[in-house]
């Protein structure tokens, strides 16, 4: 490939990703009414909301947890649409310096929502300017060097950190406990799933019959994100194929070609739990080890692929290592005596 097609190659990839995050957004819901699931959440988020604005303040620092693709970042934006301000968005590994946070700050409005993605990646140092900016809406800049340096406080507009991760536990106690509410997000169950992609597939103008849509809802591994995703490819699917209309059968037959199965485990999902169960006798094995044995990398494995195994009772986390349990052989179709005597 010469460069000519190499650089349009890469182009076209920019524009299909641009392309594919618009369509992410329009499908966003704007409104805490439009946002499906998460009915404790909504709860009080819902009151958090009425409350700042009888008092006409921000609302208290927020943070959200849970696997990727549940509503996190939906959330601070609904969030920011019904405070009517205006949302900046950022993550952990981008802010590298404390000056690249004071920038951010600085920037702000009175009111205005900061989102920080995998905020359990902040640095330390970057973290103990966060502190005084949550608590005390300032922060603390020391000009100068030596003997001469001087210390200066410089006072921030009131604002609300939104804070979104997928390791609760990786955060430090002291940036936890400066969040004023603290929610955890579930995975979704079908009816849910199901209005979702009623909901997109009228954004998006598809025709979709009702059991295409629980047909897709059942493979979606009970997360919003992929049940988007698995509905755009299958669109695709019917407008190449057939006339464009999705039928289950067409549903199934997209989704089959997608390598996803009747639980919603694909090949990656497949591959882990035949590496325990074939390589590994079953377990336990370390999550290193394993991430070495797929040429997976260890945080894909943890935060991606073993959240919704361990919800379908596929894999047990132990201290000593991960292991399959007699549902994930039923599922793989091997008998667990199989899996032994191939070691012997």
């Amino acid at each position: 490939m010469n460069d000519v097609d190499q650089n349009l190659e890469t182009d076209l990839t920019i524009v299909s990703e641009t392309i594919e995050d618009e369509v992410l957004d329009s499908l966003r819901p704007k409104k805490l009414s439009d946002y499906v699931g998460q009915v404790p959440i909504k709860e009080n988020v819902s009151i958090f909301i009425s409350a700042a604005k009888k008092r006409g303040e921000p609302i208290e620092h927020i943070l959200l947890y849970g696997p990727p693709g549940l509503g996190k970042t939906t959330l601070a934006h609904i969030l920011a649409n019904e405070m009517e301000v205006s949302i900046k968005i950022t993550s952990g590994p981008a802010i590298q310096r404390s000056g690249d946070l004071v920038a951010l700050l600085t920037n702000l409005t009175e009111g205005d929502v900061l989102f920080i993605d995998e905020v359990h990646r902040l640095n330390r140092t970057v973290e103990e300017v966060l502190y005084s900016a949550m608590e005390d809406f300032a922060i603390d800049l020391i000009l100068g060097k030596g003997p001469s340096a001087k210390s200066m406080r410089m006072n921030l507009p009131k604002f609300t950190l939104v804070g979104a991760t997928t390791k609760f536990g990786s955060l430090s106690s002291p940036l936890r406990d400066r969040f004023g509410a603290v929610h955890r997000l579930d995975f979704y169950d079908e009816n849910e799933l199901g209005e979702i992609i009623r909901r997109s597939a009228k954004i998006l103008n598809i025709k979709i019959d009702t059991n295409a849509i629980t047909e897709i809802a059942k493979r979606s591994r009970r997360t919003p994100r992929i049940a988007n995703r698995i509905l755009k490819r299958v669109r695709d699917w019917a407008e190449v194929k057939h006339d464009g209309k999705i039928t289950v059968q067409i549903a199934q037959d997209a989704i089959a070609k997608l390598d996803i199965d009747e639980l919603g485990l694909d090949k990656n999902d497949r591959d882990y739990l035949l590496t325990i169960i074939e390589k590994f006798s079953g377990g336990p094995v370390g999550l290193e080890t394993l991430a070495a044995a797929l040429s997976e990398d260890s945080d894909t494995i943890e935060d991606v692929i073993e959240p919704y195994l361990l919800q379908l009772g596929f894999i047990n986390r132990t201290n000593r290592g991960r292991i399959a349990t007699p549902s994930a052989y039923g599922h793989m179709g091997v008998r667990q005596s199989d899996a032994v005597s191939t070691l012997f």
